[in-house]
């Protein structure tokens, strides 16, 4: 009897990439296909599905190599769990950018072993993306190096200090709530549509910021959100407990660039979850802002100098200085990732607020399981 395979995803703008990923899958059994549901790709994702949920459950359950599919009834990054009890699968086979904590530790539970496969294109043919096909993903993301939360009065009001930002160019598509300035990418889009406009980037940054926080604004986006959006490149923005950096120092060296790219690893956490509360519990003072802005300053020269080592201890060190003031930026799954990767890294730290999206593994050579990413240069 075949071995049952499952996987899941959400297959919107079907491509040859999925086609692809299924054939491989295939390798290890019966395929069968657990799709996200339009209510779950808006929770995860932001946006409704280009191709609903019936017609994407017609496409993938007509390719040869898929024996069924099924739209999940659940919701989040393991809305197929039920069904996966249901089938008790032998695999679960997912892509670089699907791996995540979560699914993993779902599998060792139901004793299901867990594939993770390297994003191939069919030889001789180009690689494809669902988010190289949406118009709209010509916007680019950002995710903070080294400083997050300097870009707050309340913190850099201790001590001033700078946030070194790394744009990006949107080659996968980042979660809802993963710390990659996903909902001022949103706000972007609304306000310029699929790409950014021509312009001084720092005027356009700071018209996104005034977009983003409207007046009446509660909880105010910091400004490294627009800055690292529209600036190509690196930035460093320093704050002295104000919302706009006094000064934006950018580095668009190519050589720093593909420095910085060869350096970082992105290992999936998924989404943060809805309550998280990285502000209950802060301890925020004097030293711990100094602290933060000191590995900061540490990691811009590490960049101008490209040495990996200090490049490494800077993040990890900007990383620690944070968690001594926002303990729940880490948790167990967190702490057991670094633990895993730590004999293989120089640095670490987590996308955003923590609490989900990515660990950021900083390693002279590629860490398995971890998406990489590439910056975006001027135009």
């Amino acid at each position: 009897m075949a071995k049952k395979v499952l996987v899941s995803g959400c297959f919107d703008l079907l491509h040859s990439g999925h086609i692809a990923f299924f054939q491989e899958a295939s390798r290890f059994g019966d395929v069968h296909v657990a799709l996200g549901s339009d209510q779950t790709i808006h929770e995860l994702k932001g946006r409704v599905p280009v191709t609903n949920e019936r017609e994407r459950l017609f496409m993938v359950g007509s390719i040869a190599t898929v024996k069924r599919a099924f739209i999940s009834r659940g919701s989040g990054m393991l809305d197929f769990e039920a069904e996966m009890r249901e089938l008790r699968p032998d695999y679960l086979v997912v892509n670089e950018e699907g791996n995540t904590p979560e699914k993993e530790r779902l599998c060792r539970d139901l004793g299901v072993e867990y594939v993770v496969l390297r994003r191939q294109p069919e030889a001789g043919m180009a690689a494809r993306s669902t988010t190289a096909l949406r118009k709209m993903d010509e916007m680019p993301y950002r995710i903070d190096l080294c400083g997050g939360w300097l870009d707050q009065p309340f913190v850099s009001r201790h001590h001033p200090g700078a946030v070194v930002t790394l744009s990006l160019e949107p080659t996968i598509e980042f979660n809802e709530r993963s710390g990659m300035a996903s909902s001022t990418r949103r706000a972007a889009i609304d306000l310029w549509g699929p790409r950014l406009p021509a312009g001084d980037p720092e005027r356009l940054a700071k018209m996104l910021f005034a977009w983003d926080n409207p007046p009446g604004t509660e909880e105010v986006s910091g400004s490294q959100d627009a800055i690292g959006i529209v600036c190509a490149g690196l930035a460093r923005s320093m704050y002295r407990g104000r919302y706009w950096p006094d000064v934006i120092d950018r580095n668009l060296d190519e050589g720093a660039l593909r420095f910085v790219e060869d350096a970082l690893n992105f290992v999936p956490l998924g989404p943060r979850h809805s309550d998280f509360r990285v502000l209950e519990g802060t301890r925020i003072d004097a030293a711990g802002a100094r602290r933060l802005a000191e590995a900061t300053d540490r990691c811009w020269e590490a960049i101008r100098a490209r040495d990996l080592g200090a490049f490494g201890s800077a993040i990890r060190d900007g990383f620690g200085a944070q968690i001594a003031m926002f303990p729940n930026m880490v948790n167990d799954t967190i702490q057991e990732l670094i633990a895993r990767y730590r004999d293989d890294a120089v640095g670490w730290k987590v996308s955003g607020a923590g609490g989900g999206g990515y660990l950021v593994v900083v390693s002279a050579k590629p860490i398995p399981r971890a998406v990489r990413v590439k910056a975006r240069r001027a135009v």
